[in-house]
């Protein structure tokens, strides 16, 4: 099994610098897009590869990109940003890539500038990832001394500048154009749409924002090609993937795996099954904004498709576990307290709205629930998680595990109701 993302990643091993990565084959597919390849043949080959987007919602990544104008006849500036704003809870795939492999990262977007011919790049990237935007900024260093930034990069008369951001810090940043919003030095709100970034982003230019992860899977499309790319996958959806698990399981982590592995093969033989003592009632299959998925699903497989089919979204591809000794109420309130957190306040749903549902949850957790609390939390379902109802998906998102909850652990919500206190106690 190839595992292109994670090739210069082991434990124990120190992170890739400039000589380890070079000798291992870094940099070669820039190399050929310079020598060898336009713009519009970097595009097609993305295309061709059926790269989704790895940050969440899967759009095609040549797709998105085919919608920035290359007339030249609108010159001016174009702008590609990597969003390194990993706070989707349960996520931690990103962080990996950058503290151990920022080079990867660094030939993909120069890679993707090249391709929609931006000539200045940011990396957005969380601000608590300290040790991350260290290892790039020594890394865009480093390209700057070899070449591979800057001007007339290896000769070809292309140039780009390319800088990190480190974000002020909220949730919200991670939606694209509330990010960009942010780059601007403005609040960060989600704008609407249309116009799309990559017709008017940043400060009104051409723009793309790309996950972390996606960027990286440029570097080997460019290098090795589209089919060897699509080759990849075990199912519809072509590539690897960054797949991780967290909660109670023996070896909770982080692996590349083929798009399209079954379910199970990730928690019971990547993450070794349950801890000894717990039993697997539920999992959010793609961070704390996706719905849950129950031990039926566990022989799906992780793609795009076929998880949106089960009724939740792949999203991140990293699994947050719900076992048997922890309350489903609780959970859930506990990431709806961090959503309300984290809204920006622009619409009244998601800054009325989640706070609320927050309360609720939190009654019901705490005893002092009623039978009309479901009831109640049902109708702010059917409303803030309509798409139309609020400015972007965060609220939609939160509500995602709420009535996923409701559905497949809804009698652990009526115990509550019964009770004066959370019938887990302290094995929650």
């Amino acid at each position: 099994m190839e595992t292109p993302l994670t090739r210069n990643i082991a434990p124990g091993k120190p992170p890739t610098d400039m000589g380890a990565y070079e000798q291992n084959g870094g940099y070669q597919g820039l190399r050929r897009a310079m020598a060898e390849l336009s713009p519009g043949d970097c595009l097609q080959l993305v295309q061709d590869s059926n790269l989704r987007g790895r940050g969440g919602a899967g759009f095609p990544t040549g797709m998105k990109w085919s919608f920035v104008p290359m007339e030249k006849a609108t010159p001016g500036h174009k702008y590609l940003i990597c969003n390194a704003d990993e706070m989707e809870p349960g996520t931690f795939k990103d962080r990996l890539l950058m503290e151990r492999d920022p080079h990867q990262l660094i030939e993909g977007m120069i890679l993707a500038a090249y391709t929609i011919q931006a000539d200045i790049a940011y990396v957005f990237i969380r601000a608590e990832y300290h040790t991350a935007a260290a290892r790039l900024r020594q890394a865009i260093a480093d390209c700057y001394a070899k070449g591979y930034l800057g001007e007339n990069i290896l000769g070809s008369g292309y140039r780009l500048d390319m800088l990190v951001h480190s974000s002020a810090g909220r949730y919200i940043c991670g939606e694209e154009t509330a990010l960009i919003s942010a780059l601007e030095g403005k609040r960060a709100n989600p704008r609407a749409k249309p116009p799309f970034p990559q017709v008017s982003g940043l400060w009104g230019r051409p723009t793309i924002v790309n996950n972390v992860e996606t960027l990286c899977n440029i570097t080997h499309i460019i290098e090795r090609g589209a089919d060897w790319f699509k080759s990849l996958g075990v199912g519809e959806d072509a590539g690897t993937k960054l797949f991780g698990v967290s909660g109670r399981v023996k070896n909770p982590g982080c692996w590349e795996l083929p798009m399209g592995t079954p379910i199970r093969d990730i928690i019971e033989g990547c993450a070794g099954g349950m801890e000894d003592g717990y039993q697997l009632r539920g999992f959010l299959p793609g961070g704390g904004s996706t719905d849950f998925l129950v031990a039926q699903h566990l022989d799906l497989a992780m793609d795009y498709n076929v998880i949106g089919k089960a009724g939740s979204r792949m999203g991140t591809g990293t699994m947050i576990i719900l076992d048997d000794r922890t309350c489903p109420v609780g959970m859930v309130k506990n990431l709806m307290d961090f959503f309300a957190r984290e809204s920006c306040g622009f619409c009244t749903p998601c800054r009325d709205g989640l706070p609320w549902t927050s309360q609720i949850l939190d009654d019901i957790e705490n005893g002092r629930g009623c039978s009309e609390d479901l009831a109640s939390l049902e109708n702010n379902i059917g409303f803030i998680g309509a798409m139309g109802n609020t400015h972007c998906a965060l609220a939609p998102g939160a509500m995602e595990p709420l009535q996923s909850a409701l559905k497949y652990f809804r009698e652990d919500f009526e115990r509550h109701l019964s009770a004066d206190r959370c019938p887990y106690g302290e094995a929650n």
